[in-house]
């Protein structure tokens, strides 16, 4: 399946007719300033490029309900395409979706699957381009598992986002995972505003710390959350060889506090190919009546064993 997109990548870019310039709307998720928004956008300004599309990025705080409204704003503009973060779960957008491509706008998502609606839409070139998150968030427990060495009764903290319908089956596969081994887990649900800017987060964590001392473990469900630890850790002073740290996503902040020591761990979706290929596949889709294609970029762990190998593809904004 992997070789057969490359192929249909290239040969689609070779055969493109650059008379004909689409627009493509493309929600990068969080603000302008977010590290994940601002690499999964590098990745849809490099297809931008290469396919001759005239994309239009806008962010929606991380806000489900600002993902819908965004969308509605966007589709009543009738671009070629547009593509989305799941967050908002299949009921809230499958009316949208049907709209739209009703009304022969291409639509496809990122991030964040929507399978009820990719079932249903696929055959019109809706796909998904990034991890499962419930096997993502099984994977990173048990990675957790392995690495930290977690027994039965060990205390766990878990900052996730589980009241959000697709987004939140991520925490759900590492609160699943880790109960099924026995682990103590203390969830916390990620408020909106800490959600929309991580650094208001601190108070939260050291609320936390404090009470629970005996906390072996921290997992961060966010990206950009996940890059504020280590200066909660600095802050509070903790020792960061009794408290590990596990989160998501690879940023310059993030790969500091691995190679200093404040973070253990890092799963990594691969936002830049996320945000390539869902561009490509709303073109492919509107030129060229390609299906939708599913394709999980998730599946790999960085820690300070391996972050020299890929720290100037994350300086470049590729990782």
């Amino acid at each position: 399946m992997k070789n057969k997109i490359l192929f249909l990548l290239f040969f689609c870019i070779l055969n493109l007719d650059a008379s004909e310039r689409l627009k493509v709307f493309f929600d990068a998720g969080g603000g302008p300033g977010d590290a994940y928004s601002v690499v999964i956008s590098n990745g849809a300004k490099k297809a931008a490029k290469d396919l001759n599309v005239d994309l239009k990025i806008y962010y929606s705080d991380w806000n489900p309900t600002k993902m819908v409204q965004n969308f509605k704003s966007y589709m009543a503009q009738n671009p070629a395409g547009i593509v989305i973060m799941g967050h908002p779960g299949d009921q809230m957008y499958l009316p949208l979706i049907k709209e739209a491509f009703k009304k022969g706008i291409k639509v496809s998502a990122v991030d964040t699957d929507l399978p009820k609606i990719r079932e249903e839409f696929a055959p019109l070139g809706f796909g998904y381009a990034g991890s499962d998150n419930f096997s993502s968030g099984v994977l990173m427990a048990k990675e957790c598992i392995k690495k930290f060495n977690l027994k039965a009764g060990d205390k766990v903290m878990v900052w996730g986002l589980l009241s959000q319908p697709q987004r939140g089956l991520r925490a759900k596969g590492i609160n699943d995972t880790l109960k099924e081994a026995k682990i103590d887990v203390e969830y916390i649900e990620i408020s909106p505003e800490i959600n929309k800017d991580p650094s208001l987060g601190y108070s939260v964590f050291a609320s936390f710390i404090a009470k629970n001392p005996d906390t072996k473990l921290a997992i961060i469900d966010h990206g950009s959350l996940t890059a504020q630890l280590t200066q909660f850790m600095k802050n509070l002073k903790a020792n960061k060889d009794k408290l590990n740290i596990a989160g998501f996503t690879i940023t310059p902040t993030t790969l500091n506090g691995l190679k200093e020591g404040y973070i253990d761990l890092i799963s990594d979706a691969q936002p830049f190919i996320q945000g390539y290929l869902g561009v490509w596949q709303v073109v492919m889709s509107k030129k060229y009546a390609f299906s939708g294609f599913r394709v999980d970029t998730g599946g790999g762990f960085i820690t300070r064993e391996n972050v020299n190998i890929i720290e100037p593809l994350v300086k470049d904004g590729i990782r």
